[in-house]
């Protein structure tokens, strides 16, 4: 077992090559129990997850992955970001890394991206755990597609700054990053931002973006195209669909609208946090998800915790 007090800076030295050639950076957080795989939001990277990593470690051997186009992984030569991609990275890892039937976490897109990745490999999850999954039925992307303001922000972001200091002095100051975890908005900084190489004019101290701004707002328009809402009711496991009770994204609407969709589903929302909860309040996500999976009674009915069943549809708030 990895000390749990490490904080993990760098992927692990051997990357995950997915069918369509590109490596993936996968990292290791270390803990103890059944095998975990986080799945970051669009813009976002694995790093930033180590403050819930960290908490969920205890009763999970978590790992995590920078999808394509964002931290350490790489970028689509031919800039197609379909989440079909997405869903190919999250395979990819399971893969390489020997994992067998492993727990699911996704926060935004990468709650879609497991949730596809399901879909396309039935079984390959024991129990999905995600957080305002960015799925939505036909006349939802329908209503969206005409004006996509998430795409719009992105174009607009800020691509680099003098030196890393500065980056993390500018989030800090500013929602939605200033109301992040202290420690998950640091790694976000060490992770997400690179440091610009002298024949592209860096002077050494200079950093930008890893996630390209124009292909982060790529990602959102093509978010309205993707079809796993269609698809959830040929989900056969336990999925908890969670949200912010405080969202301005993808609310208890939209989690009881795709939850209507799985068969064995249940959604839960939790107080005080909003779209990027996972990394607001690392603590109170990593009690909802040991509650949410403690309750998969699991193929032969034992989770990794005693427990009870989580079929339904339930509210409310996971005790500590």
């Amino acid at each position: 077992m990895r000390d749990l007090a490490r904080v993990p800076t760098d992927p692990l030295p051997d990357r995950c090559t997915t069918p369509d050639g590109l490596g993936i950076a996968v990292y290791d957080f270390g803990g103890q129990g059944p095998d975990l795989v986080l799945v970051h939001a669009t813009g976002f990277c694995a790093a930033p997850f180590w403050p819930l990593a960290r908490r969920l470690g205890r009763r999970f051997r978590c790992w995590s992955l920078d999808l394509r186009g964002h931290g350490r992984s790489d970028r689509p030569s031919d800039g197609d970001f379909a989440w079909s991609g997405f869903a190919t990275d999250v395979l990819a890892v399971v893969d390489q890394l020997g994992l067998d039937r492993p727990f699911g976490f996704g926060h935004s897109c990468g709650g879609a991206a497991v949730l596809l990745a399901e879909e396309r490999r039935p079984g390959a999850f024991r129990s999905l755990y995600c957080f305002e999954p960015v799925v939505m039925s036909g006349p939802a992307r329908a209503r969206m597609a005409g004006r996509n303001p998430l795409a719009e922000g992105a174009r607009r972001r800020r691509p680099s700054f003098p030196w890393a200091e500065a980056a993390l002095a500018n989030y800090s100051s500013k929602p939605p990053f200033a109301d992040l975890d202290p420690e998950a908005l640091e790694q976000y900084v060490d992770a997400g931002l690179e440091v610009i190489p002298a024949e592209d004019g860096g002077d050494g101290r200079a950093v930008r973006l890893r996630c390209r701004r124009e292909d982060e707002a790529d990602i959102f328009t093509a978010a309205m195209f993707h079809p796993a809402f269609e698809h959830l009711p040929e989900i056969t496991g336990p999925v908890t669909l969670c949200c912010g009770a405080d969202t301005d994204a993808f609310g208890v609407p939209f989690i009881e609208a795709a939850a209507a969709e799985i068969p064995r589903s249940r959604t839960e929302i939790l107080p005080g946090m909003g779209h990027f909860g996972p990394l607001q309040a690392p603590g109170a996500v990593a009690d909802s998800v040991v509650q949410a999976l403690r309750a998969d009674p699991g193929p032969e009915g034992g989770g990794p915790a005693s427990g009870g069943g989580a079929s339904g549809h339930v509210d409310g708030t996971p005790s500590s």
